[in-house]
C-alpha cells in the first residue's frame, strides 16, 4: 500500500490512497422518478460486471434511488473511473420517454474505509438498508455482499 495520499475536489471533496477499500454512494438526480425492478436489475449488473477484472466489490445495494457499494479497485483502475462508468452506462441504458437528460446526480459521496471495524459498519449499513426503508419485506434482490467479508 502506497502512502502517497491524494485529495481532489468537484463539489464534495474526494481523497484517494492506493490499496484503499471505499463506501460509495451516488443518488439519481432530484427530477427522475424511482428506480423499477428492471432498472434495479440493470444497475446491479453494471456494478457486478468488472468485479474481479477492476475492482474487488465486497457489497451493494441498488435501492430506488440511490446506490451503496463497498470497493476497492485493482491494478490502475481509479476509483473515479469505476464510479463514472457504472454512471454513464447506467444513464445510457436508463435513458426512456419519462426520465430526463440527466439520470444520476453529477457528484458522488466515497470514504476511504479505515479498518475492520468501519468494514463492518459498512456492511452493516448496506445490508439493512432496504431493510431500514421497507420494514416488512424479508428478503430484496438488488442487495449482494461477500460473506467472507464479514469474519
Amino acid at each position: 500500500m502506497s502512502d502517497d495520499l491524494t485529495i481532489y475536489r468537484r463539489i464534495l471533496p474526494h481523497w484517494r490512497l492506493d490499496g484503499s477499500l471505499y463506501f460509495v454512494t451516488w443518488r439519481l438526480d432530484r427530477d427522475q422518478p424511482p428506480l423499477d425492478g428492471s432498472e434495479r436489475d440493470l444497475v446491479a449488473g453494471a456494478v457486478r460486471y468488472f468485479n474481479v477484472t477492476r475492482y474487488d466489490l465486497f457489497a451493494y445495494v441498488v435501492m430506488n434511488d440511490h446506490v451503496h457499494a463497498l470497493v476497492a479497485p485493482t491494478g490502475t483502475h481509479a476509483l473515479q473511473a469505476i464510479v463514472h462508468s457504472w454512471k454513464s452506462f447506467t444513464a445510457h441504458r436508463l435513458q426512456r420517454p419519462g426520465r430526463g437528460r440527466r439520470i444520476w446526480q453529477p457528484e458522488y459521496f466515497d470514504r476511504i474505509v479505515r479498518d475492520a471495524e468501519e468494514v463492518r459498519e459498512k456492511l452493516d449499513y448496506i445490508v439493512g438498508n432496504p431493510f431500514k426503508r421497507w420494514p416488512g419485506i424479508t428478503s430484496y434482490p438488488w442487495l449482494w455482499f461477500d460473506p467472507s467479508a464479514f469474519q
